[in-house]
This record gives C-alpha cells, sequence and structure tokens, in this order.
C-alpha cells in the first residue's frame, strides 16, 4: 500500500500555503460533518421506533462515514502518497453507495404510499372529529342506560308495591291465567312422552330385530348407518327423552308454584289450632323425612306451648309452614360427609308471646346458611339448591303470607354448619283495617 514512486498529493498544489489549507480545512470539516450525520441518524432511528423501514437509515449512515474517511484520506494523501489506500476506501463507498440505491429505489414505492404531512393532518383531524362524535354517542347512551336504569329500578319498586298491596287478587288471577295457559301445552306434552317412549322403545327393538336376521345389509345402508352415526343416536335419543321428561317435571313444578302464589287470596280467615296444622304438614312431610336424608333419619321434636285458637288464613299458613320445614329436610342434603354422624334434627316449638300473639319457630342442625346471602333468602326466584330442586318462590311467598297477610313477621338466624332457626310471629286475632 505504502509507495515511494508516489509523491504526496501537496506537490500538485505546488505546496502553496493557502491552496493546502482550504483543502485540508474543508477536507476535515466535510469528514467531521459525515461522522456527525450517521450519529445523528442512528439516535434518531433508536429514539423514534415507530419510525418505518429504519433499517435505510443504517445504509445511508454506513455509506455518508465511508465517505468521510475517504475525505480523510484527501488529507492524509497531502502529505503521504498513499493512493491505493484512498482508492479502496473510495471503492467500499462506492459499493455501499450503489447498494443503498438500489434498496431506496426498491424501496421508493412503499415510501411515497406513507401519507404526507398534510394528509396525515387531515386524518388526524377526521380521527378527532370521530373520536368527538364517539364521545357525545358515548354520552347519550350513558344518559339512555341511566334512564333504563331509573326506569328499571321504579319498575322494580311498582312491582313490589303491587305484590305487597291489598289487590293481590287481581294478580293473581292473571298469574293464574298464565299458569292455566302454561300447564295445558305442558300437560299434553309430558302425557305424550310416555307413549313417545313406548314407540322409540318398539322402534329400537324392531331396529335391532332387523340387525339380528339381515345382518349384511346393502352398503346403501352401511353407508347411511355410518353417515348417521346409528349407535349414538340410538343411545343418545333416549337421553333426549329422559332431558325432555326432566324438562317439563321443571315447568309443571313452576306452574304449580305460581297457581300457588296467585291463590294466596282465596281462603277466608278462621280460628284454627296451629298444632294441627303442624301435625298435617308434618304427616304430608313424612315420606321426605324418611326418604331424603343420605345420612341419619330426621328426628322430629315438637314442643308444643299453651296457646290458643288463632284466627288467620290455614291454608296460607300451612303453606309457609311446609315450606320452611321442607327447606331445613332439605338443607341436611347439603351436610358436608365430615358431618354425617351428627345427628339430624328438627325441633317445632310454639311460645304464646304476649295477649294478642303468639310464635312459631322451626329450628335444624343442618348445615346453615353463609353471611353472605342472607340478605336475599327472602328475595322472589332466589334460591341455594341444585338447578331443578327448587323455584325460589317458596320463602318469598311465606314472607308475603306472614307480613302482608297475617300483619306477622318472619325472620330467621342462621349460623354455618351449626343450623337454621326461623321465627314466624302473628297475631292471635285479626283485627279488620
Amino acid at each position: 500500500m505504502l509507495s515511494t514512486i508516489f509523491i504526496p498529493h501537496g506537490h500538485c498544489y505546488l505546496w502553496k500555503t493557502g491552496l493546502v489549507s482550504l483543502h485540508l480545512i474543508s477536507d476535515s470539516l466535510i469528514a467531521l460533518a459525515y461522522f456527525v450525520i450517521p450519529i445523528m441518524l442512528v439516535c434518531i432511528v433508536h429514539r423514534r421506533e415507530d419510525i418505518p423501514f429504519d433499517w435505510i437509515f443504517l445504509c445511508f449512515s454506513a455509506f455518508i462515514i465511508l465517505c468521510g474517511f475517504t475525505h480523510l484520506a484527501e488529507v492524509w494523501t497531502l502529505w503521504h502518497p498513499n493512493y491505493w489506500v484512498s482508492g479502496w476506501l473510495k471503492a467500499s463507498t462506492a459499493v455501499i453507495s450503489l447498494s443503498t440505491a438500489i434498496l431506496l429505489f426498491w424501496l421508493s414505492p412503499k415510501l411515497l404510499a406513507i401519507p404526507n404531512v398534510p394528509k396525515l393532518e387531515a386524518l388526524n383531524i377526521a380521527l378527532e372529529t370521530e373520536i368527538i362524535e364517539r364521545k357525545e354517542i358515548e354520552q347519550k347512551l350513558n344518559l339512555q342506560t341511566q334512564q333504563l336504569e331509573a326506569t328499571l329500578l321504579e319498575l322494580q319498586r311498582t312491582q313490589a308495591k303491587m305484590i305487597h298491596s291489598e289487590k293481590m287478587s287481581g294478580l293473581g288471577q292473571m298469574v293464574a291465567g298464565v299458569a292455566h295457559e302454561i300447564n295445558n301445552p305442558v300437560s299434553f306434552v309430558y302425557s305424550n312422552l310416555v307413549p313417545a317412549r313406548e314407540y322409540a322403545d318398539d322402534f329400537v327393538e324392531l331396529l335391532e330385530l332387523y340387525q339380528h336376521n339381515y345382518p349384511q345389509p346393502s352398503q346403501e345402508i352401511q353407508n347411511k348407518i355410518a353417515e348417521i352415526d346409528f349407535d349414538f343416536i340410538k343411545e343418545d335419543f333416549m337421553k333426549l327423552l329422559d332431558s325432555m321428561e326432566v324438562g317439563t317435571e321443571r315447568i309443571y313444578k313452576i306452574v304449580l308454584s305460581l297457581r300457588n302464589f296467585s291463590r294466596l287470596d282465596e281462603a277466608e280467615f278462621k280460628k284454627v289450632d296451629i298444632h294441627q296444622g303442624i301435625d298435617s304438614t308434618l304427616m304430608i312431610l313424612g315420606n321426605k323425612l324418611k326418604t331424603t336424608s343420605q345420612h341419619n333419619q330426621i328426628q322430629i321434636l315438637k314442643d308444643y306451648g299453651d296457646i290458643p285458637l288463632v284466627e288467620c288464613y290455614p291454608s296460607q299458613l300451612n303453606q309457609v309452614l311446609m315450606n320452611i320445614i321442607a327447606n331445613a329436610i332439605d338443607a341436611f342434603e347439603e351436610k358436608p360427609d365430615n358431618h354425617k354422624n351428627i345427628y339430624n334434627q328438627i325441633t317445632i316449638s310454639t311460645q304464646k308471646i304476649d295477649h294478642n300473639s303468639i310464635k312459631i319457630i322451626i329450628a335444624d342442625n343442618a348445615c346453615g346458611i353463609p353471611p353472605e346471602i342472607h340478605s336475599k333468602i327472602f328475595d322472589p326466584f332466589f334460591t341455594t339448591k341444585q338447578v331443578g330442586k327448587g323455584t325460589g318462590l317458596g320463602l318469598s311467598i311465606s314472607y308475603e303470607i306472614i307480613t302482608d297477610k297475617h300483619g306477622g313477621k318472619l325472620y330467621f338466624d342462621s349460623i354455618v354448619m351449626k343450623g337454621t332457626t326461623f321465627v314466624i310471629e302473628i297475631p292471635i286475632n285479626h283485627t279488620k283495617g
């Protein structure tokens, strides 16, 4: 690379101080600028990660740096004739520059497709306008939502007033009509499930008989059997019938609950023996007491006090007793296995509170009610039972019967894994308003 056959470039300038200084200063400043520019480009690309095609800036930086070295070489060759080094630097610069030019040519359509500043500003303005419009729409929707929530709350309040008003008979007639309209088609479907199952059994038996007597059906029949997955259909069809039967039974129970709910005003006030009502209720639930518990038999303890005849709606009061006692029986099914050896007991006691009120206490030692749902126990359609085992209307109806119809109180106390105690307080004599 070093050669003594060449003379320094300064000889071409006749070593004139002004001319040599001009080239020296110019090439030095150009080299300095060529080194600073790539550094700035790299810093910009590093800080602005959103710049597209950032690698092209690195290509520019590479050939600009090489250009800077070529100008440094021009300064060096003023006194040192290393022209081979200078030439190779220029060759490297040419290769990198040409490669960058080719890449830039390939990238030009994509760069031209990038929106310019006015277009971006227009898009930004349009986007801001759309955001404002969306916010206005959102505010309107929020306002409408608040109005709907207020309307819903008002409807719920109105519904609660209707349920607890003295106009219950009108609502009862409406519910009874709905229950009647539902009951007819449900009864029709449910009654047809029995012959439908028999027909299905006959069809399956016939098909199995065909398969037994004709074990080699035609290829077309074999293809159809494979296409419809005959074995699966044969097995699943019976499950479908079972599901339909369970579903119709569920609807039927709901209809019965609605009918009971709609008949709360049918009975008249009568003086009755509360103890007889309790005993008759226990008699009706006798089979449930024997068969429901999976662990121990449920013991019923009676502690009847000396109370007079009570003026009440007998059928409705019996319904309340049945709901509470039946719930207590069901609660024993929810006891965990580690409590299965603990005896199951329901205690029913009556007491006279004062000259015109008595109370009925029904206590069990089942699993209890979690504190977080205490406030929901008397809500309509709220239930802790498994799907299909309760409508959630029993305690709600019971609460209305005691508080609205009899002017009494219905409340409870419960401790988890200890049990639940329900207390019914009603007047002895009905006071006509």
